[in-house]
Parts: structure tokens; C-alpha cells; sequence
């Protein structure tokens, strides 16, 4: 049976108490207590900065062993440069993450394109070429022109994840390109035939071979913590669970 990781994307939000956090306990302790409950996270403020070596030492020192850490990709790859010559940037970024790797606690790293970005295979067939094959990727594809077999093949052929994300706006298809499944739930509630879908789907991805990671949106309120509390219980019969 292979793993499912549930989480949220980010941790230090004071106002989860006291639903997620204890009432009393302290904002440095927040990604221990976190740890305690899930086992997984989306870290997005790597999109803006680069992350100190400091900074992933105390993440390290504060997860078990088994909690991974999915990081999103900075803003010059996807955003500005937009995915053209990026090589000498994707290996400093990829620098600052190697100890999680080291450590055994890297989640997928996460390419969100912008909306704006249409489908051009080339470009997408030459980012992947330079992207080292040991990176743990995902694509986010925010247009719906990427949406094609073209796409699908050319990510199944670099073992390359598509995030699955769900939004108000648009859902990505359920399509699995690669030997994990990426989820962004970011809807801002589900109902409960929704959530028992999530747990269908879930279980046919882990029954197949597949590693699962699932991420709801980071909110003011525990909502989206609470949620993915649910799922891991729901799932406990998967490996990776507690």
C-alpha cells in the first residue's frame, strides 16, 4: 500500500485556535503541534523568497520522520521567466531545498503556471529537459488550453505529477500522469457527498501504486485543516497515516 499525505497550504494562522490549536499554545509551536496532526504541508512563501538553510533546519528539527514538505516553486521560474531559460535559477532554487531532500522529508515541488500561460508543448517539453528527473515535480496548469492528451503524455513521459486543483472557477481533470497524485482542494467548503468522492478517489489512486498528497486552502479559519484531520482518519487503512 503506498502513502496518502493530507495537509493545508501553511500552518502559522493564530486564528485556528482554538478548533486546531490549543487555545494557550505559542505561534513558534505551531508547526510541531501541526506535525502531530498531519503529515504533510504546502509551503507557497517559497513562490516570493528563497528560503534560509536556517529556517528549513528548524523545520527539520520540529517533523517527524515521516512528514514531508511540499514547497512551491519561486515566481522567477513560472512567473516572470515563464519557464523560458530558467536553468541557472531552477538549480539555485533547488539548492535551497536540498536538505529536506537530504533529509528525506521533500514533498512534490509545485509549478503553478500563471493564468495567463497557454498551452505551448514546446515550452513545456524544454523546462522538463532541464528540470533534474530526481525533483519530485507537479504541474498546476491554470488555462484550460492545456488540458489535452499532448500534455498528459509529455508529463506521464518525464513521471512529471498534474496537480489536480479544484477551484469555483475551474477543476482540473482527475488524469494520472505520474507515480504520485497532487490535489488542491481549494474550494471553500465541501459537502459531504464531495468529501466521501475525495476518499473514493483517493483510495483508487493508493490501490493502483500511487503515493497521494492533498492539500486544502489555507484560511482565517481551521476549515481547511479540520477537512484534511478528516481525510487522514478517513484514510487510516493507508500506509503513512496515524
Amino acid at each position: 500500500m503506498r502513502q496518502f499525505f493530507a495537509g493545508t497550504s501553511g500552518w502559522a494562522y493564530p486564528s485556528w485556535k482554538p478548533d486546531f490549536y490549543p487555545a494557550k499554545l505559542a505561534q513558534k509551536k505551531f508547526l510541531g503541534h501541526y506535525a502531530t496532526r498531519l503529515n504533510t504541508v504546502e509551503v507557497n512563501f517559497t513562490f516570493r523568497q528563497l528560503v534560509k538553510e536556517t529556517t528549513i533546519q528548524n523545520w527539520l528539527g520540529e517533523t517527524p520522520a515521516h512528514f514531508r514538505f511540499g514547497i512551491k516553486a519561486h515566481q522567477v521560474i513560472t512567473h516572470i521567466k515563464r519557464l523560458k531559460r530558467t536553468e541557472d535559477f531552477v538549480l539555485r532554487f533547488l539548492a535551497t531545498i536540498e536538505p529536506l531532500a537530504a533529509a528525506g522529508k521533500l514533498g512534490p515541488v509545485l509549478f503553478q503556471l500563471p493564468p495567463n500561460l497557454k498551452a505551448d508543448e514546446a515550452l513545456l517539453k524544454d523546462f522538463l529537459a532541464v528540470l533534474p528527473r530526481t525533483v519530485p515535480a507537479a504541474f498546476e496548469f491554470r488555462h484550460a488550453s492545456w488540458f489535452d492528451d499532448a500534455t498528459w503524455n509529455l508529463l506521464r513521459a518525464n513521471n512529471v505529477a498534474l496537480c489536480v486543483a479544484e477551484t469555483e472557477t475551474l477543476t482540473t481533470p482527475d488524469v494520472a500522469t505520474a507515480g504520485f497524485v497532487y490535489y488542491r482542494f481549494r474550494k471553500p467548503s465541501y459537502t459531504g457527498e464531495e468529501r466521501q468522492s475525495m476518499t473514493e478517489r483517493i483510495g483508487q489512486h493508493l490501490a493502483a501504486g500511487r503515493d497521494v498528497f492533498a492539500y486544502f486552502k489555507h484560511e482565517e479559519t481551521p476549515e481547511g485543516a479540520l477537512y484534511a484531520v478528516d481525510l487522514l482518519r478517513e484514510m487510516s487503512g493507508a500506509e503513512g497515516t496515524r
